[in-house]
């Protein structure tokens, strides 16, 4: 078991100070900037369409250091969604995707059990990508998990990233030419790292075709959200919304990309 010390360790050792999107973690464009706030999502008008018969499958891909927020964020949004008319059924089905099922340790010690590997994890409709520590995020280094997300996005409707999370989903190959955004205090770092994305600076979220990217930490609730309204409208978005008792606004896009 890696204690609290030894987790801190690993954590340092990263290319970022500290785990995920953590204010640490990452290098502000802008130093004397408090006072940043994110700009409306850009966003498709394109839906997404529900499968029949069966709920959403959506696979959080994690490894080692996974940022809790980025996971647990979006959890939250799909599992209280339900499906329409009458919002008894949940609309999501939910696992995690890892290149191994043993349990490790996310952000601040937190224990993870992932429900697959990558051998045997189920083709989802939905791609979650959090910031995780391994392979470190600021290089090129790809493993299996990488490998993963690439072959399951050829066949799912959506693949989303959050926060630092786009430097993982980058290394696919997936974001390269494709507008999208990282936590702020990232873009520097991302531009350096992955010049062949398109990188917007400033918007809370970014649709891109079958791409989604989130900005930092709670931005990835956001982004959720808005699946959520892609899947089944901007009512269902509301109440999943205020089952969570969520005030943000963020998920609603100021107009739609044409």
């Amino acid at each position: 078991m890696i204690q609290r010390r030894q987790f801190a360790s690993l954590l340092l050792a990263a290319p970022f100070a500290t785990a995920g999107c953590s204010r640490a973690a990452t290098t502000q464009s802008n130093p004397g900037q408090s006072d940043f706030s994110y700009l409306p999502g850009i966003a498709v008008r394109e839906p997404l369409i529900a499968p029949q018969g069966r709920r959403i499958k959506v696979a959080f891909a994690i490894n080692p250091g996974v940022q809790v927020i980025d996971l647990a964020g979006p959890w939250e949004v799909f599992q209280d969604t339900y499906l329409p008319p009458d919002a008894a059924e949940p609309a999501f089905e939910l696992f995690t995707v890892s290149e191994a099922v043993q349990p490790f340790r996310g952000s601040g010690g937190l224990m993870i059990a992932p429900d697959f590997s990558t051998a045997d994890a189920p083709q989802p409709d939905v791609i979650v990508v959090p910031h995780f520590d391994r392979p470190r995020p600021g290089t090129h280094e790809t493993s299996d998990i990488h490998r993963w997300i690439k072959q399951a996005h050829a066949h799912a409707a959506l693949t989303m990233s959050v926060c630092t999370g786009a430097f993982q989903l980058a290394k696919t190959g997936l974001l390269d030419g494709v507008p999208m955004t990282t936590n702020q205090r990232a873009y520097d770092n991302f531009a350096k790292s992955f010049p062949a994305a398109d990188l917007r600076r400033g918007p809370r979220f970014v649709e891109a075709g079958r791409i989604a990217t989130a900005g930092g930490l709670s931005a990835g609730i956001d982004l959720a959200i808005r699946v959520v309204s892609r899947y089944f409208g901007d009512p269902v978005a509301q109440e999943t919304a205020n089952i969570m008792e969520y005030v943000g606004t963020g998920w609603r896009p100021a107009s739609l990309a044409s």
